[in-house]
């Protein structure tokens, strides 16, 4: 299957698990406080829809849903879904309602702590399925991972992080004197907002102080990176057919240099290459970069250190070598934690939690060029689904959109429910009610906010994905 359309369809399946509890959350507290749900809908359905239980043919197969007050159904917009609560100012914007003589079933006739238990409903599920997401990740598989001291290589560091006083061959061990445990996405955050770093440099520990105006994005962006790993240039296989097999290099062989620029880690061959494919980059690459390209020389040592030869690869229209890189894997064991179903609860919180955490910390570079540059649409979110389909990965996935869909949610921004917690809370504060008025205005430019937003996400996945 298409490594494309399997992200597609994890990406669907997520969400409609997502926004099907999420506006169950809504759906369950006016239930329990009998204001009455019109529609409960999975995507919208403007002008149109693909499926309702209103429908004729629907309604003939199973006559009593015809009397049903709700009308549950699927949308042709997969931009999320709505429960649509009568009595309130919503997306749908049906201020001829709200006109009416209020009526003992709506959503405005209750007090203001049922609706705001029924605002924040679908927020609340969304955290706790994040939570038990995570705590059945844990029971299930467990956890997997190379405890950060016992990666006695240490990293590799680029000339920014070599000013500020690391070396290759770094041990990192702790920020501001809490320990590093493991190697991950975290770590560039940590260091990012550390005042003091320890690592272990020849044996001996060293604490490096850090500036208050370093930034994680620019960490991440940065060609050769911030710090990786230090994994040797050994390969752990070749492609049958392949340049390299043709040449003769074969599994555990190393690569020593390339284009007479010396090769000692995998990340040195990943600048390399990136520095070499540059000029197709450009709009109109030459013909000359072409051909010059398509030729690549390589000195490599063999498996046993014996012999060290150079040759030079033929490479195909997708310049690719053919090779396979040894990872972390193979020259460190992971530590393996089974976590029983109770001990799997607290982990799994205190892991969500730690998750949100620093997804709140990284909201700051939001309002940064770089941090808009990075807001992307479902082609993005899309994107971070694995090319085959992983269980494990979809489920963490999965945990760690519900979490940014439930913050997301809360924020006070009109259209959102935390804007409707927001005008909730000042009511009951000031004991009466904004108008109908005010609350229309609000909604259209909290929905004006939104859309400008989705502009902007669907243009940087443009530019970022098909320009």
């Amino acid at each position: 299957m298409d490594a494309t359309l399997i992200k597609a369809l994890q990406l669907v399946l997520s969400l409609s698990i997502l926004v099907v509890l999420h506006e169950g959350g809504h759906f369950f507290f006016s239930k329990l406080f009998r204001v009455k749900v019109e529609k409960f809908f999975l995507f919208f359905d403007p002008y149109f829809h693909l499926f309702s239980t209103k429908d004729k043919w629907f309604t003939r197969l199973f006559p009593k849903c015809k009397d049903n007050e709700t009308e549950y159904g699927v949308g042709w917009l997969p931009f999320g879904g709505y429960v649509k609560i009568a009595g309130m100012i919503d997306e749908s914007m049906d201020t001829e309602q709200m006109k009416k003589t209020v009526q003992p079933w709506e959503f405005r006739a209750r007090p203001a702590w049922q609706r705001l238990l029924i605002m924040i409903g679908g927020v609340v599920v969304n955290f706790l399925l994040a939570l038990f997401i995570y705590t059945m990740i844990l029971f299930h598989w467990g956890e997997q991972y190379v405890p950060a001291k016992d990666m006695t290589m240490g990293y590799q560091f680029n000339e920014q992080a070599e000013r500020l006083g690391f070396r290759d061959g770094d041990v990192l061990l702790a920020v501001d004197g809490e320990e590093i445990r493991k190697w991950d996405g975290s770590v560039y955050r940590a260091v990012s907002e550390a005042r003091e770093v320890t690592v272990l440099r020849g044996g001996k520990e060293a604490n490096l102080t850090m500036p208050e105006d370093m930034n994680m994005l620019e960490m991440l962006k940065s060609n050769p990176p911030f710090m990786v790993p230090f994994i040797p240039s050994v390969i752990d296989s070749v492609l049958p057919s392949s340049p390299v097999y043709e040449a003769g290099i074969r599994s555990g062989d190393r690569i020593v240099a390339m284009d007479g620029k010396p090769v000692a880690t995998w990340s040195d061959f990943d600048e390399i290459m990136r520095a070499r494919m540059e000029p197709l980059m450009a709009e109109s690459p030459s013909h000359e970069d072409s051909v010059r390209l398509s030729r690549l020389s390589v000195v490599y040592q063999s498996k046993d250190g014996t012999r060290t030869d150079t040759v030079t690869l033929e490479l195909g229209a997708d310049y690719k070598l053919g090779l396979l890189k040894q990872t972390l894997s193979a020259y460190y064991k992971p530590i393996k934690v089974d976590y029983g179903f109770w001990a799997s609860i607290p982990a799994g919180v205190s892991h969500g939690i730690d998750v949100l955490s620093g997804y709140v910390s990284d909201l700051k570079y939001l309002f940064t060029a770089d941090g808009a540059k990075s807001v992307g649409s479902f082609i993005t979110i899309g994107s971070i689904f694995p090319a085959t389909w992983d269980w494990l990965t979809f489920w963490e996935t999965t945990a760690f959109l519900s979490l940014m869909l439930a913050f997301m949610n809360i924020l006070p921004i009109p259209a959102l429910d935390g804007g409707h917690v927001l005008f909730l809370v000042a009511e009951m504060i000031l004991r009466r009610p904004p108008s109908d008025k005010f609350l229309e205005r609000a909604q259209v430019v909290g929905m004006a906010l939104i859309m400008g937003l989705m502009v902007l996400a669907c243009y940087n996945d443009i530019v970022r994905f098909l320009l």
